[in-house]
């Protein structure tokens, strides 16, 4: 086990508070003196089913914490999720039901293994003991709490401020995911900047119940694709964990320059002073050190090394993939061997609307053929031959085959 000046070292990068750090310290030094390693908590509500580079900041963190000889206890909030962590938002969660919590947490369990060593990682749902609360259950953990620290949160005051309903059922969340830290002993938990409220309960909680209260370590909110808002589905500003290699770089080459230093701290293991001098040298190819370490991470390094070379054919060269997937075309659709090119879009799956396919059109997106001919009239209708290329933008592209 590292000392414990190496491990706090580690522990620090891209996190944005410790809370209180003097007494992470004495615990780290206790673990190190014992032998007996912490428990480190981490909390997923599975609301949803694709997991992004930003999920993965206090997964890393947690990983981290394994490498260091720690346990990591992993909580699925198949019953916070009923719930909805109104941390950081301005209106109430959409409420699941149990049927898609439990699809749901299936789903985020396989993603998160490409992150922590699942096998050596305690996985527990916080319904295993929710469940078996009666009323007076519910009553007893409402009186740990006050209202008027309830409205402390930023996003309460603000929603409060607005005129935009709070549920009684939302102020139950942190008291909630407090328990969790009784339940399982947690010596430290970790997430985003905006739960630091929630980790406090849990604080508050385990000194009630008789325990040492964790640590709580919170993690900067990842900025997506456009380098101002935080990374989200519905924002469209995503990477998935679960992508390819390549679409994961292509991606990553998009970013604005002044994302880079965020995205090396958070996402790769690479020293700081490392990623100043490359950034500093050359930044594209900072981006591209970038890509590949983040890819390694999820595929292995050849398939980062595979994934840098294959978007320097398409973009630097201009060629097509090495792989095209290939588009069978009924023959049916066809009038005189040829076909609308909207109407091609759609079933080429390439636009998902004659609206859609028009757009990519008139926008000056689409090109056909080995001469990447233009086409820029919406109304047109084009031959189709056996193993026409179709291409919209840089990352569509399509081998038709006539069957």
């Amino acid at each position: 086990m590292k000392s414990v000046d190496e491990q706090l070292a580690l522990i620090r990068r891209g996190v944005e508070q410790i809370v209180p750090e003097d007494e992470l310290r004495q615990k780290l030094e206790r673990s190190v003196k014992s032998g007996k390693p912490l428990r480190v908590k981490y909390g997923i509500d599975p609301t949803g089913i694709d997991v992004h580079l930003g999920h993965t900041v206090p997964l890393r963190k947690l990983r981290l914490f394994q490498e260091l000889g720690h346990q990591a206890v992993l909580i699925l909030g198949n019953y916070t999720a009923l719930v909805g962590d109104p941390s950081g938002r301005d209106q109430t969660r959409t409420r699941l039901t149990p049927e898609q919590v439990e699809v749901n947490a299936k789903d985020y369990l396989k993603q998160v293994s490409r992150v922590i060593d699942i096998a050596k990682t305690e996985v527990t749902r916080n319904g295993d003991w929710f469940s078996k609360f009666q009323f007076l259950d519910v009553l007893n953990l409402t009186t740990k709490i006050t209202m008027q620290r309830i409205l402390e949160r930023d996003d309460f005051t603000k929603r409060r401020q607005a005129g935009t309903p709070i549920y009684l059922h939302e102020c139950l969340y942190p008291l909630m995911q407090g328990r969790d830290s009784v339940e399982i002993r947690a010596d430290v938990e970790l997430g985003g900047s905006e739960q630091l409220f929630s980790l406090m309960v849990g604080r508050d909680l385990q000194r009630d119940a008789g325990q040492e209260p964790q640590i709580c370590v919170t993690l900067p909110i990842l900025r997506g694709l456009d380098g101002q808002r935080r990374m989200g589905k519905s924002l469209g500003n995503y990477i998935g964990v679960g992508e390819t290699a390549y679409d994961i770089f292509a991606k990553v080459m998009s970013i604005p320059d002044e994302l880079m230093r965020e995205w090396f701290e958070l996402l790769t293991n690479r020293p700081a002073e490392e990623v100043t001098s490359l950034i500093s040298t050359n930044p594209m190819e900072a981006k591209k050190t970038l890509g590949r370490d983040i890819i390694s991470f999820y595929h292995g390094d050849k398939a980062g090394s595979d994934a840098a070379e294959e978007w320097k054919r398409r973009f630097s060269e201009s060629q097509d993939p090495t792989d095209i997937p290939e588009i069978a075309i009924p023959l049916s659709e066809l009038q005189d061997g040829k076909i609308w090119i909207c109407k091609l879009l759609v079933l080429a799956g390439l636009a998902k609307g004659n609206n859609e396919a028009r757009r990519h059109i008139e926008g000056g997106a689409v090109n056909i053929g080995p001469d990447r001919q233009k086409i820029t009239d919406s109304t047109a209708s084009i031959v189709v031959t056996d193993s026409l290329i179709v291409r919209v933008g840089k990352r569509q592209i399509v081998r038709l085959r006539i069957k």
